[in-house]
């Protein structure tokens, strides 16, 4: 895990990480506007998305007794975290210090941004005659820093607490007078091999330098950026590998989806409020021999997990807890619910879920919201508006969500990759809805 978070400074990077441990596994990269081949195990992606699947003449062969194929088993996360974005127009000059312009994504902490030896990462798109490319660039340098302003000159910030405006206290430093790489858009081409004009666009992104690391007295728990949610996608990925050679007639096909722009509301192209999974879904079904009418019929025999992260238990903080829900670290996965539906959790999509982590002796907690608090999200009701299938939300336990140096724990990994092997390789049976 600690390698898969250091490789995956972006959505982007974790993209390329998640592609290179599927690839290693046998699965094939296909164009996402070209025909979907037949059965085997394979990839599209496109910027921070990526969907996995893999069929078999058994896998996904009719279970005994159904009228339809088998369905699908889709487990979810996202690639995004809250962070700073390099804005288009980026140079920016101040009391002859040169900085570069940022905007805040997502909901981050912005106090965690402070002080912090920050590198930039993202793809730049450029064009060097044969038209537009993509490339990504990573400068793990120390090159920005947003130094905190001293007490002496903010004394009430001891009885007044820090107030951080992120439009004008997050811009970073990165250097003195005219720098040898001059602008913004210099220094970027250099890195990426081109010359300034030839840059289109960036999607670049401020991320800490510090590298993900064990910690704690036992050496039991994980820091690291991002935790929120490569944790839950890379939980995926290594789950994915580990179940595609343990389906049989019964299991539903295996689909892993990860999605971008979780963190600003999942309405894009590349997120879970795209139509992008129900036309994979459909083309899957297509390559597999089977027309739109048999499709539909496998959407109620399929199942939809979305793994993000779940709220320990703060020590500090006691009493921003449901008191009859407490969460542990290294305690088991976690199963959140909320009858708002801000989570997709109900008892129908709970149950396979249990039965999925009973099976691999995976312990379960749940999560629920105080009521005086106002409840997050994620993709799971987004999912399972979009696709009118069972639904639910689990996660790994973790503290300082949205900080730029997250924790969770060490042993959390196993639970979480085994409880979504478990349901990934579980018969059909288990998840069908024909009997509600």
């Amino acid at each position: 895990m600690l390698t898969d978070l250091e490789a995956s400074p972006t959505p982007y990077h974790a993209v390329e990480r998640s592609i290179e441990l599927l690839e290693s596994a046998g699965f094939a990269t296909c164009a996402l506007d070209g025909p979907l081949p037949g059965p085997g195990r394979h990839i599209v992606s496109v910027s921070g998305l990526l969907i996995a699947w893999t069929t078999t003449t058994t896998a996904t062969a009719s279970a005994p007794g159904a009228t339809a194929p088998n369905g699908f088993t889709v487990v979810g996360a996202h690639t995004d975290s809250p962070n700073l974005r390099v804005r288009t127009h980026a140079d920016v000059a101040s009391a002859g210090w040169e900085q570069i312009g940022m905007e805040a994504y997502g909901g981050l902490l912005a106090n965690s941004w402070l002080d912090r030896d920050l590198g930039l990462a993202g793809r730049v798109i450029v064009d060097t005659g044969a038209g537009p490319e993509v490339r990504l660039m990573r400068d793990d340098r120390p090159i920005l820093r947003i130094p905190q302003l001293a007490i002496h000159l903010d004394r009430d910030i001891r009885e007044k607490g820090l107030h951080v405006d992120p439009q004008k206290h997050l811009v970073p430093l990165w250097g003195l007078g005219p720098g040898e790489d001059g602008t913004v858009a210099t220094y970027v081409a250099a890195h990426v091999g081109v010359e300034a004009d030839q840059i289109v666009a960036w999607d670049l992104m401020a991320f800490d330098t510090q590298a993900p690391a064990i910690v704690g007295r036992d050496s039991d728990m994980i820091a690291s950026a991002r935790i929120d949610n490569l944790f839950s996608t890379f939980c995926g990925v290594r789950a994915l590998i580990e179940a595609a050679d343990g389906l049989d007639v019964a299991s539903n096909v295996p689909v892993l989806v990860l999605y971008d722009h979780e963190e600003v509301g999942s309405q894009s192209a590349t997120g879970a409020g795209s139509a992008v999974l129900s036309n994979v879904l459909e083309r899957i079904s297509l390559s597999q021999g089977f027309d739109r009418s048999v499709h539909l019929e496998r959407l109620p025999r399929s199942y939809v997990v979305s793994a993000d992260g779940a709220h320990a238990t703060h020590p500090n903080y006691v009493d921003k807890h449901e008191p009859k829900h407490h969460i542990a670290i290294n305690g088991g996965v976690v199963v959140k619910r909320n009858s708002n539906q801000r989570y997709a959790s109900d008892g129908i999509s709970e149950a396979p879920f249990r039965a999925a982590c009973a099976a691999a002796g995976v312990v379960v907690q749940t999560y629920i919201h105080r009521n005086d608090l106002p409840c997050g999200s994620t993709i799971g009701p987004v999912t399972a508006a979009g696709l009118g299938v069972p639904t639910i939300d689990v996660g790994a336990p973790q503290l300082a969500m949205h900080s730029i140096r997250e924790m969770a724990g060490a042993a959390d990994v196993g639970h979480l990759t085994a409880a979504l092997r478990s349901i990934w390789v579980m018969p059909q049976v288990a998840i069908g809805t024909s009997s509600h």
